[in-house]
């Protein structure tokens, strides 16, 4: 058996108080296939991945960390949606309501939902051809957005090799019917040692913190990245009252590539200049603006959490009118971010949660208050890019088109972005990028209108960086 990590019980608690699944999108070109036969081909290609026949088991009074066992594929793990209008902004609708659904990791931690022959969806095949919109659903204690992406690849993969997501220890042999109570008892007998351990290991992320300032004080490491004051886009609302809203943005990846800058940089840059109009339309001062960047760490052995991965909280530079100068600003102060990040002196803190008593922990998490914004914060919304890989994918026979993603939404962040690439100059099928908004209504009522401004901001940005003669960056 194979009790979960700490960050990923993290992930579990915090879904018993706010929605936090994970939301892949993949649009494929329509075959037509009927719903059954789709239905038997997820069944059958899940059935080979270790990572989807798995859920949570959980441990009576939480005394010690859950346990991912067993689990089949179940029919109501794919859920086809009807609609009352089979086009593109129908879809959008649907995809906000469902943005507010969260699954439950101990029943079942992900579930497939499909749109079927839609018109009007963007991406680089004519706009005409019908498209089925898969969107697969997934428990954050079962993956980060790396390992989802790992995941569903295996998922909608032609080949008939499936390669391991999961690790064999996900996959018990066999599971006692008293082995749950079992696990109550070892956890509380290991309560005491992990108490002394979480100890001495907290004086040593004690000592690092310490090198951590010095090195930083004498230029030898980046600073950490700074506080910002919420806006109007941070207010005070309860995430239970959260109106979920999205766009999609699905650009041909030839527009956002610009010399010596990433895709992330421009996009950050992208999100600096539409964001700052739109607060200033809405009668906002703005005067700093950052984001959260998530960073994904190397899984150096098996025993790394599903959840691997560092938030960046990287300035915007909203006050440098040069695009050129702020982007390049951008990327250096992200660069500084990751620098400071892949010290080995941050593992410090990482090896203390990694002994924490599952029953503090837990306490921890209840008592939490994520309803509070704070008087400072590491960014006013959230960039996350994940590249999900060659363009080579098929559900049912139809094509993959474009991919994208939605970061969930919380009591700090009303405005995500995700920036999902697909494709490479290689596979001859056209690499994508999609830039993904997902907003609550209450602090950005008219989506639309940011996705406009963002939209004409990556055409500035291109435009601001295209070669000319004499100019060097």
């Amino acid at each position: 058996m194979s009790s979960v990590a700490p960050q990923d019980a993290t992930m579990y608690w915090l879904s018993k108080r706010t929605e936090n699944d994970l939301f892949l999108l993949y649009c494929f070109a329509d075959s037509g296939r009927p719903t059954a036969e789709l239905r038997a081909m997820v069944a059958r290609r899940s059935a080979r991945i270790p990572d989807l026949r798995v859920r949570l088991r959980e441990v009576p009074g939480d005394l010690d960390y859950p346990s991912w066992i067993p689990c089949d594929f179940a029919a109501e793990q794919f859920m086809e949606h009807p609609l009352p209008e089979s086009n593109w902004p129908t879809v959008l609708v649907a995809l906000g309501k469902l943005l507010g659904t969260g699954l439950d990791a101990a029943v079942r931690p992900w579930r497939l939902h499909i749109f079927r022959a839609i018109s009007g969806a963007p991406g680089p095949q004519p706009e005409a051809e019908p498209a089925t919109v898969v969107v697969l659903q997934m428990s954050h204690a079962l993956a980060d957005g790396r390992r989802a992406a790992r995941i569903a690849r295996a998922l909608f993969s032609e080949s008939g090799t499936i390669h391991e997501v999961g690790t064999a220890s996900a996959l018990p042999k066999w599971v006692s019917v008293d082995s749950a109570l079992l696990d109550s008892m070892l956890g509380l007998l290991r309560t005491p040692i992990q108490v002394t351990r979480t100890a001495v290991r907290g004086f040593h992320a004690y000592r690092a913190q310490q090198k951590l300032a010095e090195l930083t004080s004498t230029g030898h490491l980046p600073a950490p990245g700074p506080d910002f004051t919420p806006s109007l886009i941070n207010p005070s609302i309860e995430v239970d009252g959260l109106h979920h809203r999205v766009r999609m943005i699905v650009c041909a990846a030839d527009q956002l590539r610009i010399p010596d800058r990433t895709v992330t940089v421009v996009v950050l840059t992208a999100v600096s200049l539409a964001l700052a109009r739109y607060l200033e339309s809405r009668g906002a001062l703005v005067d700093r603006l950052g984001a959260q960047v998530p960073m994904a760490l190397p899984d150096q052995d098996l025993s790394a959490p599903r959840n691997n991965y560092r938030s960046l909280g990287v300035d915007l530079f909203v006050d440098e009118p040069d695009l050129r100068l702020r982007s390049r600003r951008i990327a250096d102060a992200l660069a500084d971010r990751v620098t400071r990040a892949r010290h080995p002196l941050l593992a410090a803190q990482d090896r203390v949660t990694a002994v924490v008593p599952a029953v503090l922990l837990r306490r921890d998490i209840d008592r939490y208050p994520i309803d509070t914004v704070p008087d400072s914060i590491a960014g006013h919304t959230v960039v996350s890019s994940v590249h999900r890989g060659t363009a080579d994918l098929t559900f049912g026979g139809g094509r993959v088109r474009f991919t994208a993603g939605f970061p969930a939404l919380g009591s700090v962040m009303h405005l995500t972005h995700g920036v999902h690439g697909l494709g490479d100059d290689a596979d001859g099928r056209g690499a994508t990028v999609t830039i993904s908004i997902h907003a609550d209504a209450a602090a950005l009522p008219d989506i639309d209108t940011y996705s406009d401004l963002l939209a004409e901001a990556l055409g500035e940005i291109a435009a601001a960086h295209a070669p000319a003669d004499g100019v060097v960056d």
